[in-house]
């Protein structure tokens, strides 16, 4: 039998950016099955930053019922946040508010708002960990929008003669 190690889902606490050509987004439209325009869009900045964990803030604090709202505000606070800047078609920054490992343990899903123009559209984010090593997290994935809804809500719209029902949104990184 083989034993398989799998990766980490975050690096060590700290910021991390992604190098100049060390990243990839794509939007694709589509029309029912049909794919009507597929464009990369420049990722102008991407960052990762992972706070302290909980273990290493609160080591000081007493015990106590005074202490248990603490931790659990301080467990929500501890989670890695993912920013991603958008230029060009799209021009839009998708934040997490909220980072969640997956049970297999190399998946990662985030709950983020796209904000297009100053409105926040809510996004359920899946990426996947490539490779995380020290100081270093490779990460892919992709989310899908409602055209309409999202033409409604942020006033975003593709040309008249891309018809789309859904897009389709490829983001790729490598943060160190």
């Amino acid at each position: 039998m083989t034993t398989v190690t799998l990766p980490t889902v975050s690096p060590p606490p700290g910021r991390y950016a992604v190098a100049p050509g060390r990243s990839f987004a794509e939007l694709t439209a589509y029309y029912g099955p049909l794919a009507t325009l597929r464009r990369r869009v420049t990722l102008t900045g991407a960052s990762l930053t992972v706070p302290e964990t909980e273990t290493e803030s609160g080591s000081g604090s007493g015990s106590g019922s005074g202490s248990e709202p603490m931790s659990q505000s301080e467990s929500a606070d501890a989670r890695p946040v993912f920013r991603f800047d958008l230029a060009g078609t799209m021009k839009a920054s998708l934040v997490s508010e909220h980072v969640e490992p997956l049970a297999d343990g190399r998946h990662l899903q985030l709950l983020a708002d796209l904000d297009v123009r100053g409105v926040a559209f809510p996004v359920l984010l899946r990426l996947r960990v490539v490779r995380c090593a020290e100081g270093r997290m490779l990460v892919v994935g992709s989310t899908r929008l409602p055209y309409r809804l999202l033409r409604r809500a942020t006033g975003f719209r593709l040309p008249w003669s891309r018809p789309a029902t859904r897009l389709r949104l490829l983001l790729a990184a490598e943060f160190a």
